[in-house]
């Protein structure tokens, strides 16, 4: 715990296709083994955004084995262990922005404490608010990428015969999948020694009077067309920002994304309302002077000089709308949104919305079929409602007993 790990090297963009990632050592040099490692990753058709993930665990283990002088081809797994220890116990470090960086500054001004507690649960959404420590997620996602990594330098004949990070076999001395039964698919049995239980998430869906709350607050049209189409299509944001001006066909109802895994061409249906605000924003756009042609971008930031709209630009974007609200939903959950909408459709067939949603395999869809928390909460609130109102129900006096029939004769001179 009183080990500092300075915040040297970096994980420098380069902008080109061929090597998108650079792993940049303290002395401004170029890390060949993890170049190797991205350009095997490349090979593997996988994304920049993967490269950059991978590239973001690396640089936190060599600036922790150049904490300790140790050189990556030597690290054991006592360093493994003590690192998976260390990232465990550590906070996050927090990043000095670049306007204190011009000043000369080394720490931000404070300011008065206007931001929750970290770790503690919104009150509109339920979500905790991101805590100082590193999640098991982000710790579990390190273990995975430093084990495939030395996993590659071992058959490259370039790192150590044993890696650092092994994986668990103290519980399941057999293979993985041993007794697979054919007709189930096979299941994820290899796990790491060092890698912690994850616990599993359910989505967060925005309730329908929150969202229209919401979609009231934003200021632009392009921020309203952006928002219907992601609540509509389903699609993930970097699928809907990367799309062109001849992706959105508004007579067909139809807008063309690049699917994230496949990198496939899909046309996906959208709502009417969403091209009727497309239609205002390209209006605007028309006006501004913004670029035109089938090629180039569909969404532009709005003051000049004019750029195309990415996703840190859309996230802040969406950040400052839930500020309004004092939500903290993420743009992932607009996706989980249209999901539940349609997925508890009756009418909408579960394979159709499996092809929306570009999911390989159904039972990932089907987690879409429950009652999100939100609305389990509101059932269980009317239950114990109405069983209050059955507790705090009159009940009815009991009806009096009948007469003595021999009385009723005495009296009335009935049958002797």
């Amino acid at each position: 715990m009183r080990l500092v790990i300075p915040l040297v090297g970096e994980l420098r963009g380069t902008g080109s296709e061929s090597e998108p990632y650079q792993l940049i050592d303290p002395d401004g040099v170029v890390v060949v083994e993890a170049a190797l490692f991205f350009a095997e990753l490349l090979a593997c058709c996988k994304p920049a955004t993967t490269l950059r993930s991978y590239g973001m665990d690396l640089l936190r283990w060599y600036r922790f084995l150049w904490a300790l002088g140790i050189s990556w081809n030597r690290a054991t797994r006592a360093e493994a262990r003590d690192f998976t220890r260390w990232f465990q116990v550590v906070d996050k470090p927090k990043k000095l922005h670049w306007r204190y960086e011009r000043r000369g500054l080394t720490e931000a001004p404070v300011k008065s404490p206007k931001r929750p507690i970290p770790g503690t649960p919104n009150p509109i959404t339920g979500k905790p608010t991101p805590g100082r420590k590193y999640a098991a997620r982000t710790i579990a996602h390190s273990e995975t990428v430093l084990r495939t990594f030395y996993e590659f330098q071992r058959d490259e004949g370039a790192g150590p015969i044993l890696n650092p990070f092994p994986q668990d076999r103290r519980h399941k001395p057999v293979r993985s999948n041993a007794h697979h039964n054919p007709m189930e698919p096979f299941r994820n049995e290899k796990r790491g020694r060092y890698r912690p239980s994850v616990p599993k998430q359910k989505p967060k869906r925005i309730p329908d009077e929150l969202f229209n709350e919401l979609f009231v607050r934003l200021k632009y049209n392009r921020d309203r067309a952006l928002l219907a189409f992601w609540v509509s299509t389903g699609a993930r944001s970097e699928e809907l920002l990367t799309a062109q001006q001849k992706s959105a066909s508004p007579g067909e109802q139809l807008v063309g994304v690049i699917r994230k895994g496949s990198r496939d061409y899909q046309r996906l249906p959208a709502s009417p309302d969403a091209f009727v605000w497309l239609r205002l924003y390209q209006e605007e756009l028309r006006r501004n002077g913004v670029p035109r042609g089938l090629c180039q971008p569909l969404w532009w930031t709005l003051r000049r000089p004019w750029r195309p709209f990415r996703y840190t630009a859309a996230r802040a974007m969406f950040i400052r709308a839930n500020a309004l609200l004092g939500a903290n939903w993420t743009l992932h959950d607009l996706r989980h949104t249209a999901s539940y909408r349609m997925a508890r459709d009756k009418d909408l067939p579960l394979t159709d919305v499996q092809w929306v949603l570009g999911h390989s395999l159904l039972s990932t869809t089907q987690i879409y079929l429950p009652a999100s928390e939100d609305e389990m909460i509101t059932n269980l609130l009317a239950h114990h409602a109405r069983e209050q109102q059955r507790r705090e129900k009159p009940v009815p006096a009991p009806p009096s007993p009948r007469y003595n029939p021999q009385s009723m004769n005495i009296l009335f001179g009935g049958p002797q």
